[in-house]
């Protein structure tokens, strides 16, 4: 079987974009449903399934970017970090980790905006993404589009740590069975069953950041709980069940979104470089 070369930085830059794009606007519905289950004021009141599409506007502006950013960075790593053939889970590890703390440099503005938006926190006074950033912008400063940064990188790394190496290891395996590199929907199928996973385990810490992000208490007069403190108020107050709140939705979104986005990635990739997908 013939190694399939790697692209390049600038078909991943296209490639990773496309792809972002694809995912995020297809399944934002089912996100709006995951981020209102998790909002502390409760499904109903942020809004139910009403206005499903509220907040897709952060999302256009942000999702090709991030995405682009975040395989550039990945791929650019997994080609150049100085270990061993034997140690690829640790690579693919460690490129997806820097490639999320990148992307989120882009991801948590739009997410900010998105989630707030979603849940209708600004109430009347913001039904936009271009209203919401205008009260974060008055309100917060830009310090307040960068709400929840530390918890969505505690997120997106142990997503990632788990998902990456779990999707490059299925794609070898399949490819050494099929005794050919995998066409993109082949890819897509490893990717749905990667995210899925990478989803259930980390929806806990998906619950804290839009938690975090939904929190509008001004830090220079109120002081914020830590991580661990609102981790443990939720489990607390509400439950264990609260940690797990909107994990069916997550879990859906991610797996079917992991087989577009991956899916899609593939396929741009080998459109760019003209090899057949």
């Amino acid at each position: 079987m013939s190694a399939q070369p790697a692209p390049t930085f600038y078909q991943s830059l296209l490639a990773g974009g496309v792809a972002g794009t694809a995912v995020d606007l297809l399944f934002f519905p089912i996100d709006t449903v995951k981020t209102r289950l998790q909002s502390s004021q409760g499904f109903i009141r942020a809004g139910g399934f009403k206005g499903v599409y509220k907040g897709v506007g952060s999302v256009v502006v942000g999702s090709a970017p991030g995405a682009a950013v975040f395989f550039c960075t990945y791929d650019t790593l997994k080609k150049t970090l100085p270990l061993p053939a034997e140690y690829a889970p640790l690579t693919h590890m460690l490129a997806a980790s820097a490639g999320e703390v990148a992307a989120c440099s882009i991801r948590v503005p739009t997410e900010v905006i998105k989630t707030r938006t979603q849940t209708s926190t600004y109430g009347a006074a913001a039904q936009s993404s271009l209203a919401a950033a205008r009260l974060v912008m008055s309100t917060e400063g830009v310090r307040g589009f960068y709400r929840g940064y530390g918890s969505t990188v505690m997120r997106e790394i142990p997503f990632t740590s788990l998902q990456f190496p779990l999707y490059e290891f299925l794609k070898k395996r399949l490819a050494k069975v099929l005794d050919r590199p995998l066409h993109a929907y082949e890819a897509a199928v490893c990717g749905s069953f990667a995210g899925g996973v990478a989803a259930a385990l980390t929806t806990p810490l998906d619950v804290l950041k839009t938690r975090v992000m939904l929190d509008l208490r001004d830090p220079a007069k109120q002081a914020h709980p830590s991580l661990a403190q609102r981790f443990a108020q939720i489990y607390r107050v509400e439950g264990p069940k609260a940690l797990f709140a909107g994990v069916v939705p997550r879990t859906l979104w991610i797996s079917a979104g992991g087989a577009v986005f991956l899916g899609v990635y593939e396929w741009a990739v080998h459109a760019l470089m003209g090899a057949p997908a």
